[in-house]
């Protein structure tokens, strides 16, 4: 972390001096401080009330009580600038009110920061899409991959990965959420690992040819996972922190973990629908348990579904990958059209649907429900609830229409950009000490 505090406090000096605002010396230290801490600790909810607040709080308030949801995360950007990050409802059981930042699982919004990692990659020239991922001459080319039961899985390569056309389906259920059941039918003790995945796969005969079609496939993004370790010799979560998100000052984004007692300080609470039932934990344990609390192996879908995060550093993840003149992307123009091309299986890639314009990527898991949307006309919004519906991955319909018709009838964002913000309060208290 020493290297991130020198890009720190660079980032202070460009910002307070590139924007003429006073400053003396004995400031610096505090305001330094404060970018160490993050955004997640800079921003509060009472930054963003202005003309048409009331209406929002009005309208957004409705669509909880009617979901029945606990607590809902807002973020809205305009031309690459935060102008609105609002919580509403609770955090927790003992009814914490959600702040913007709080940390939330956004599920399989994680297959987008994935997809950046993997183009990270292709344009350092250490992975191509074109590269074959299983076999002697894959990049996973285990001894399990000399004979397989499908020799077509020798040929599914890292785009067939990232489009979801890698051969499997879920016609027999999602095997990325029933990894009781995967470790049993390669004889390994649970909690299943990537390992018992890969033995799966070896094992089984693919539904049609890579390439030849699109069937959403969690365990895919899984083994991208997988791809980018064997490539960068670094653990996924290690490798897009280090290479993506703390060089661009996004600090409390992470893997998330799987039972309650594991959570993070400023991690919500997650709530399912009424009527949920229990069910085995995957670890092996013979617990029974909430399916948002010991249900699933969350480290484990890490690069598929496994990261928390605010929806304030979000959006700021989103700024970089947006094509917009005010901002440096992170990837090229040309990487961005790549991910944007919604050629029948060959893309979008991380998106969930993507044209030239438009894009949006949705996320649903037991106690998460996740939607982004970034727009033609420069706004962007996130809604992140830490509540699930009964309608499952079908709830980000309902999520689009609601936030759409918000952002339609505010005919004026306020001219602010929260990620410059800096708390007086805190700066005062922090020269003083």
């Amino acid at each position: 972390m020493k290297w991130f505090k020198y890009i720190a406090l660079a980032l202070v000096f460009v910002f307070f001096y590139g924007s003429k605002r006073t400053i003396t010396k004995k400031q610096i230290p505090a305001y330094y401080e404060l970018e160490l801490k993050g955004l997640n600790n800079r921003i509060s909810n009472d930054l963003s009330r202005f003309k048409y607040s009331d209406y929002i709080d009005r309208q957004i308030n409705r669509f909880i009580n009617r979901n029945e949801l606990k607590g809902v995360s807002v973020a809205v950007l305009k031309d690459e600038q935060l102008v609105f990050a609002q919580g509403y409802g609770f955090a927790n059981s003992e009814k914490e009110k959600v702040k913007p930042g709080h940390l939330f699982r956004v599920a399989s919004v994680s297959k987008l920061i994935t997809a950046i990692a993997a183009m990270k990659l292709v344009e350092d020239g250490r992975l191509s899409l074109s590269d074959k991922v299983f076999g002697p001459d894959g990049i996973i080319n285990d001894s399990i991959f000399v004979r397989v039961r499908d020799r077509r899985l020798k040929s599914i390569t890292v785009q067939n990965l990232l489009a979801h056309s890698g051969g499997w389906t879920q016609r027999y259920g999602d095997p990325a959420f029933n990894s009781l059941h995967i470790a049993g039918k390669v004889k390994d003790n649970p909690p299943a690992s990537i390992d018992s995945y890969l033995k799966f796969v070896a094992g089984r005969r693919l539904a049609y040819p890579p390439g030849a079609m699109v069937s959403y496939s969690n365990i895919g993004y899984m083994f991208l996972g997988e791809v980018i370790e064997r490539v960068t010799a670094k653990d996924y979560e290690s490798f897009v922190k280090d290479e993506i998100l703390l060089p661009n000052n996004i600090l409390d984004m992470h893997i998330g973990s799987s039972f309650k007692h594991e959570k993070l300080e400023n991690e919500v609470e997650y709530f399912e629908q009424r009527g949920s039932i229990l069910v085995p934990a995957f670890d092996g344990s013979g617990n029974l348990v909430a399916k948002s609390y010991g249900g699933n192996p969350i480290d484990l879908l890490g690069a598929a579904g496994g990261w928390i995060c605010s929806s304030v550093e979000l959006a700021r993840l989103l700024v970089l990958i947006d094509g917009n003149p005010y901002v440096q992307d992170i990837l090229s123009p040309s990487s961005l059209e790549q991910m944007q091309d919604n050629t029948y299986a060959k893309g979008p890639l991380g998106w969930r649907f993507a044209t030239s314009t438009t894009c949006s990527r949705t996320g649903s898991m037991a106690g998460t429900a996740a939607m982004l949307k970034r727009n033609s006309n420069g706004l962007t919004w996130i809604f992140i609830s830490n509540t699930s519906s009964w309608k499952g991955p079908y709830f980000s319909k309902d999520i689009r229409i609601f936030m759409d018709r918000i952002t339609r009838r505010v005919k004026e964002w306020p001219n602010v950009n929260l990620f410059n913000y800096y708390p007086i309060d805190s700066l005062q208290l922090a020269i003083n000490q």
